[in-house]
């Protein structure tokens, strides 16, 4: 193929710029953020079963209470009925009866009313977990937050920047030959760098140097001729740096 030393040097241009934009698609999907926002989500699963488990001992807790509640109130309203009943008098025999019954209801009644209170200190402790879990997820979302609004203008930004390059790409393309660009661009695609400068007898894509045959190949080479590299088979541009 040929192509004039001029177009052979501005592919460099359109290289730069395409390696630019490779960058910046590279940034775009390597932003620190990224990974934050990921482990933050993990971290959000985890404290989320946590926080299922610690309202569920809550609501246990709070289901034996409310048993524990009407079986005080069942023992009371038993108690009220035999003290009206005791209040009204009558035989002796019936009266001890009523006697022995309070006093089994006042026994049953403080052994429930410690197990109540038992389980009340239990669901303070346990209502201390879920909220210090709700904390710990409050947290978090604070954080991913924070990190999905500087994943949002890093992103904005080099958005930005892909949209300067690739307008600057288009006009670089079109004043290249046609069948020039289609090399490189082919050549881009297999292995991301289509043209590279010859410098100093080292090929700038694979930086191998260059012996013996394979330079004087280089060397002897017509200025319009398009020289690529016989080991990556990227494109090598010729300039007043390559020092032939």
């Amino acid at each position: 193929m040929k192509a004039s030393p001029e177009a052979q040097r501005r592919l460099l241009d359109l290289q730069a710029v395409d390696t630019a934009l490779a960058q910046l698609a590279h940034r775009r999907k390597s932003l620190p953020e990224l990974a934050e926002i990921e482990a933050v989500a993990r971290e959000l699963s985890a404290l989320e079963d946590e926080r299922v488990r610690a309202q569920v001992a809550v609501d246990d807790l709070d289901r034996d209470i409310s048993r524990f509640e009407k079986d005080i109130e069942q023992v009371r309203t038993r108690k009220d009925r035999d003290q009206q009943r005791l209040n009204a008098g009558g035989a002796l025999r019936e009266i001890e009866g009523l006697q022995h019954e309070m006093a089994t209801l006042n026994r049953r009644q403080s052994e429930l009313e410690d197990a109540e209170l038992e389980l009340m200190e239990q669901r303070e402790s346990a209502e201390a977990a879920l909220s210090e879990v709700q904390g710990r997820i409050n947290a978090a979302n604070e954080r991913r937050t924070a990190a999905e609004r500087r994943r949002d203008e890093a992103v904005a930004d080099i958005t930005k920047e892909q949209e300067f390059k690739t307008s600057s790409r288009a006009p670089l393309a079109a004043d290249l030959p046609g069948d020039l660009v289609g090399l490189y661009d082919k050549i881009r695609a297999e292995s991301g760098l289509g043209a590279a400068l010859f410098r100093s007898g080292r090929c700038g894509g694979c930086r191998i140097e260059l012996y013996g045959a394979d330079l004087n190949r280089v060397k002897s080479a017509a200025p319009d001729d398009v020289v690529r590299c016989e080991e990556c088979r990227r494109i090598m541009v010729r300039t007043a740096e390559s020092g032939l």
